[in-house]
């Protein structure tokens, strides 16, 4: 079964895991949301499927024809991402009466350990970097890939609905874009008239959506992307998660903390913040990009 990195850190008995992914998921609209699934291995082999069956009237007598799905072979393997993260002994024993610092630098390490999850899951290419996986850029197909034009131009919500009915078999579950793309959408929500919806998340903060969809911000979705003569363009994302579309894959026990112990060349505590983690798409019509969204 899926569980949310949240939702699967409760069934944790350790507090200190549980706060450590309560912490980095209200951070990153994308663990608050995609779905991770734990697999016993290195990684995981799945079907992707490429061309669906087909079905057809037929007269009484008829000759019925046969045709059957294809398939793609996917692998997806697990990639080992964490820090450590060293402790003051003198510190801990002076300081601890301020804050809990052990706790405080627990924490940060996590952070760092989210960033780097946040921007592999947009821009990982293990092409590139054999240590880190896929992100949604590779991911996404060229047919499912919608184009600003040549040059790219300014956003428009026809475009942005032409992204959305690109994804096949629902509503995306989120729609990711860069920081400037969300400012430019209220300017243009505002100027037809109309304004993104608002509510509160499971965290409390203010949640915008489109079309009933969440709207998700990516620190690593770069606003300097070259498309043709233009070198201002970035790219929006629309992505359905679950075990039909795009999934998390995590090795049982999904984000740990390893107390590691005394260090021999000084006083200090050693700490490891670890996660095997990796991205799988089930089905591409599950994950769409527009290019060339110019400011």
């Amino acid at each position: 079964m899926a569980l949310t990195l949240v939702e699967a850190s409760k069934l944790s008995n350790d507090t200190l895991i549980e706060g450590v992914v309560e912490t980095i998921a209200q951070e990153s609209p994308i663990l608050q949301r995609l779905p991770f699934v734990e697999i016993v291995g290195n990684g995981l082999t799945y079907n992707r499927e490429n061309v669906a069956p087909t079905a057809a009237f037929y007269d009484v007598g008829d000759t019925w024809s046969e045709d059957t799905p294809t398939f793609t072979q996917i692998t997806a393997t697990l990639k080992v991402m964490g820090g450590d993260a060293d402790i003051d002994n003198f510190l801990k024993s002076t300081r601890s009466n301020v804050q809990d610092l052990e706790a405080a630098i627990v924490q940060l390490k996590a952070r760092a350990v989210r960033s780097l999850f946040d921007d592999t899951f947009v821009n990982g290419d293990d092409s590139v970097d054999a240590k880190s996986f896929d992100g949604i850029d590779v991911l996404c197909p060229a047919g499912q890939t919608v184009s600003m034009g040549t040059n790219g131009a300014t956003l428009t919500l026809e475009k942005l609905d032409e992204l959305v009915d690109t994804v096949k078999g629902g509503k995306p579950d989120l729609l990711l874009m860069s920081r400037r793309t969300r400012r430019g959408l209220n300017v243009l929500a505002r100027t037809t008239g109309t304004f993104l919806e608002a509510d509160r998340d499971e965290f409390g903060q203010m949640l915008q959506f489109y079309d009933g969809i969440p709207i998700g911000i990516n620190d690593y979705i770069a606003d300097d992307q070259t498309v043709g003569t233009s070198d201002d363009c970035t790219t929006v994302f629309a992505l359905q998660v679950g075990e039909g579309g795009l999934l998390g894959l995590t090795a049982p026990g999904g984000l740990t903390v390893e107390r590691v112990g005394s260090l021999e060349t000084k006083d200090a505590t050693r700490i490891r913040v670890k996660w095997y983690a990796s991205l799988a798409l089930f089905n591409t019509v599950k994950l769409a990009k527009l290019v060339g969204v110019r400011p």
